[in-house]
């Protein structure tokens, strides 16, 4: 693929997203591709190197706000008519009330998730407080007399340190993978969004 044809469909995959943030990047691997040929290499390979479209724009998308895309994508392209702004204001109640629900519907489902997480690593903490407390029982119980139940709390503290461990790594891995399944939805409604405007 050639730098012209590149940057075409660069410019058409960021249509959704703000203009001065779409001539901005077509601008920047512009010039990337240009440092490319003058440092010897051939126009299509100097294109092929920088990676896919879709590659490029997902990590473009990632780095734009929603919030910016969102403003890009209800921007008006004409005024609005005086009928238009009274159906507005008049269905307010309506829409503001339904929006409000399934803004706080999404909230909601998003600090359940992260509940869980918490409650997980609370687990977690309690396990490590069980293995430090039967390792240090050993001393409390046999400064007493009582060496044999000293020993078995031992046991149970080198039983815990293991399912501590074992337990650091499962929370661990459900917090990374929860951290990029929310990464991956906003990448989606970001992607949504842009797809909308192109079509």
């Amino acid at each position: 693929m050639g730098k012209n044809e590149f940057l075409e469909k660069l410019r058409l995959r960021l249509s959704g997203i703000p203009q001065v943030d779409a001539d901005e990047r077509v601008s920047f691997y512009s010039e990337m591709i240009d440092d490319r040929i003058e440092e010897g290499l051939a126009e299509e390979q100097a294109v092929a190197e920088l990676g896919s479209v879709d590659e490029i724009v997902s990590q473009i998308l990632s780095e734009v706000p929603l919030t910016a895309i969102v403003k890009e994508k209800v921007k008006s392209s004409r005024a609005l008519r005086l009928g238009e702004i009274l159906l507005i204001i008049l269905g307010s109640p309506i829409w503001i009330s339904l929006l409000v629900a399934a803004l706080a519907a999404v909230i909601s489902v998003y600090v359940s998730i992260w509940s869980v997480i918490v409650a997980v690593w609370a687990i977690e903490f309690s396990f490590a407080v069980v293995a430090v407390s039967g390792i240090f029982s050993l001393f409390v119980f046999s400064a007493v007399g009582k060496v044999v139940s000293g020993i078995a709390m031992l046991g149970v503290g080198i039983a815990f340190v293991g399912v501590t461990i074992l337990g650091f790594l499962i929370c661990l891995w459900i917090t990374k993978a929860i951290i990029w399944a929310t990464k991956w939805v906003f990448l989606k409604i970001k992607s949504g969004l842009t797809r909308k405007e192109r079509a």
